[in-house]
């Protein structure tokens, strides 16, 4: 269902889970194995930290399940840090520089990183379902600033992916050099596949929202779900193919982009 697993006492299967971690090379982690987190700021958040520096990236990813009127009214990013907030489901109000943003189903808001994001649920008493993202902004000379984007993955024309009809992709950030990462969501129609085994320094967080795939991470063939999270880091072998007969396979997923590496 990929949904958070907070059942007490013992499951069936004898200790049994799809969930590997290789830090500093690839994780892939399943719902029935995450634990909820005490982060200060977030207030009626069941939280859940996935990608982070532990584990070898430059970022952190959280998967964030908001009750009745909960969010973060503190304050999330700034100081050098940008932010990225994607609704998975539900209904979220989201508030950058004084400006309110209704989010829904499908929904995202980046804030550059000398602003702060703060957000309520607001989804009639329903939980609402959060892929949140952060990570230190990296500086380059004559690039211009990142600004506030905003809208919804269902207003967004999604292209081939070189070349392959059978795989699309959504950008959701504009594909400009102020930015040093971005953000996509990359679809896979039954039995499609990327059409070579990639290899770069660039590092990946995904969160899988529909469908079922292999996915060969550092050569290492591993199954992968709906509300999945896998973590490829810089250089790690990475393809995926999609299974199934019916749902495409589908992920929303970070990419730092646009900048030389640091020395």
């Amino acid at each position: 269902m990929g949904y958070l697993n907070h059942q007490q006492g013992y499951r069936e299967g004898l200790l049994e889970t799809r969930s590997i971690v290789k830090k500093d090379e690839f994780a892939v982690l399943t719902p029935d194995g995450l634990v909820n987190n005490v982060v200060p700021g977030f207030d009626d958040c069941d939280m859940s930290i996935l990608g982070s520096p532990r584990m070898g990236a430059r970022f952190v990813d959280y998967l964030v399940t908001v009750k009745n009127q909960g969010g973060n009214t503190q304050g999330f990013g700034g100081d050098g840090v940008q932010t990225f907030m994607y609704v998975v489901y539900g209904n979220v109000t989201a508030t950058v520089d004084g400006e309110t943003y209704e989010l829904s189903e499908g929904g995202y808001v980046y804030v550059p990183p000398h602003l702060e994001l703060t957000f309520v649920n607001n989804n009639n008493g329903e939980d609402s379902r959060l892929f949140l993202y952060k990570k230190r902004y990296q500086e380059a000379k004559g690039v211009g600033k990142p600004e506030i984007v905003t809208g919804n993955v269902n207003d967004i024309q999604a292209k081939a992916y070189e070349g392959m009809d059978e795989v699309l992709v959504q950008d959701l950030l504009p594909a400009d050099i102020a930015y040093d990462m971005n953000f996509h969501i990359l679809s896979f129609k039954p039995g499609a596949s990327h059409g070579y085994i990639e290899t770069h320094v660039q590092e990946h967080g995904a969160y899988v929202l529909s469908g079922r795939g292999m996915y060969n991470l550092d050569n290492n063939w591993m199954p992968v779900d709906k509300g999945d999270y896998i973590f490829m880091g810089a250089y790690a072998l990475q393809a995926t193919y999609a299974v199934g007969l019916d749902e495409s396979f589908s992920y929303i997923y970070s990419k730092d982009a646009n900048r030389d590496v640091e020395i």
